[in-house]
């Protein structure tokens, strides 16, 4: 099993997974907002998303209907300290 460190950047090579975390830095979004800009579909986001939660970077929430997705900041902390 890799450590933490090594999934996260792992997480972090895929360009499109960059760009989900970016634009979660900005404010939480439902998978649904996510998937917007992207041609690909609901489930190519979830499968994105699936590494970026086990990688520590994201987290999912329920807001009554909603399920946010939220970036997990203190991560990288790991990696700063890390580097």
């Amino acid at each position: 099993m890799a450590d933490q460190l090594s999934k996260v950047f792992a997480a972090l090579a895929d360009p499109t997974r960059r760009d989900m975390v970016a634009r979660l830095s900005v404010a939480d979004s439902t998978v649904n907002e996510l998937a917007e800009p992207y041609d690909v579909s609901l489930q190519a986001v979830s499968k994105h998303l699936k590494v970026l939660e086990d990688s520590g970077l994201v987290s999912r929430t329920r807001v009554a209907q909603r399920r946010p997705v939220h970036l997990e900041d203190n991560v990288f902390d790991l990696m700063t300290k890390w580097i």
